[in-house]
C-alpha cells in the first residue's frame, strides 16, 4: 500500500497522513511515513517529542550522505547511479506510533533533467521506497507533485487529496488532481476534512462530481484535534476522536478495494512494449 497526501496548506493533510500511518501500523503493517512537506512537523504528529524536532536532520541537508552518495571528486559533476536503501536503514526514525519516519527536506525541482545531488538522493530514494520496498508508505507531500516524477508515481496505489470545504482548499484540490492525474496515480481520492455540517458535505460532494473524483469519506471537525495541535499532542492522544476514527474508515476501506501489486518486472515489461 503506497499512499501520497497532499493538500492546501492548514486543511489538515499531515494529520490525515499520520493517522493513516498508525492505523496501518497497528494492523500488522511496517509502515514508513515519508514527511516530503517543505515545513516537516510529521515526527510530531507521530509521537516525536517538541524538544526533540531541532535534532532531525532532513535527508536534502544532510551533506555528508548526499556527498557519499553523490560525490565524484569533480566539482560539479556527480554520480547519478547509486544504492539507497542504507539511507532508509540508517536514517529512518523510530515514533512512538510504530512508524519509521523519514524527513526528506525541501527540494526546489524533481524534474528529469535535475542535476543537483540533493534532488537526486530524494528522487532515488521516494523511487526505491515506492517502486521496490514491500512496507506500507505514506508520504505527506506539499501542494504540487514535484516530488513525484512520472516513474515515481506510477508505484503509488493512492493520491489522497484533503480539503475543507473552502472555495480556494477545493481550487488547490482540483490542480493537485489533475498534476495526479496527468503523472499516472491510478486512484484519486478527495477527503473532506474539517467538516461541521450537511451544507459543508453537500459542497464537498458536488465538487467531487464536477471534477470527476472519488470522494473517500468526510472526516468530522472536532475540537479535540484543535486542543491537541495547540499542546503539540501526537495522534497517539487521539485514536476515540471521531476524526481519527472516521480517517481509520478510509483507510481499511482502501486495503480492501486495492487490487494486488504489479512487480517491478511486470512494470518495466509494460514500459517496454510502450
Amino acid at each position: 500500500m503506497k499512499i501520497a497526501v497532499a493538500g492546501k496548506g492548514g486543511v489538515g493533510k499531515t494529520f490525515v497522513a499520520a493517522c493513516l500511518a498508525l492505523s496501518l501500523a497497528r494492523q500488522g503493517y511496517t509502515t514508513i511515513a515519508i514527511d516530503a512537506d517543505p515545513t516537516p512537523n510529521l515526527a510530531l504528529s507521530l509521537g516525536i517529542p517538541l524538544q526533540d524536532l531541532n535534532s532531525i536532520l532532513p535527508v536534502s541537508e544532510n551533506k555528508a550522505l548526499i556527498d557519499s552518495k553523490t560525490g565524484t571528486g569533480y566539482p560539479g559533476v556527480y554520480a547519478m547511479n547509486f544504492s539507497v536503501d542504507d539511507i532508509v536503514k540508517n536514517f529512518s526514525l523510530s515514533t512512538p506510533a510504530g512508524v519509521n519516519l523519514l524527513v526528506m527536506g525541501t527540494v526546489k525541482s524533481m524534474g528529469a533533467g535535475c542535476t543537483c545531488a540533493a534532488n537526486s538522493v530524494i528522487r532515488t530514494l521516494l523511487r526505491h521506497l515506492v517502486m521496490e520496498r514491500d512496507e506500507a508508505v505514506i508520504l505527506d507531500m506539499e501542494a504540487g507533485l514535484e516530488h513525484l516524477g512520472r516513474g515515481t508515481a506510477e508505484g503509488v496505489d493512492h493520491m489522497l487529496v484533503v480539503s475543507d470545504a473552502n472555495a480556494k482548499s477545493l481550487d488547490t484540490a482540483r490542480i493537485i488532481a489533475t498534476i495526479a492525474k496527468d503523472s499516472g496515480i491510478p486512484h484519486i481520492m478527495l477527503v473532506g476534512n474539517k467538516i461541521e455540517n450537511n451544507s459543508e458535505r453537500t459542497s464537498l460532494k458536488r465538487f467531487a462530481k464536477e471534477h470527476g473524483l472519488f470522494l473517500a469519506g468526510y472526516v468530522p471537525f472536532d475540537p479535540a484535534i484543535v486542543q491537541a495541535g495547540i499542546a503539540g499532542d501526537s495522534v497517539l492522544a487521539l485514536t476515540r476522536c471521531p476524526a481519527v476514527r472516521a480517517i481509520t474508515r478510509i483507510g481499511k476501506s482502501m486495503i480492501q478495494e486495492t487490487p494486488p501489486r504489479k512487480s517491478q518486472d511486470t512494470i518495466l515489461k509494460k514500459r517496454e512494449k510502450i
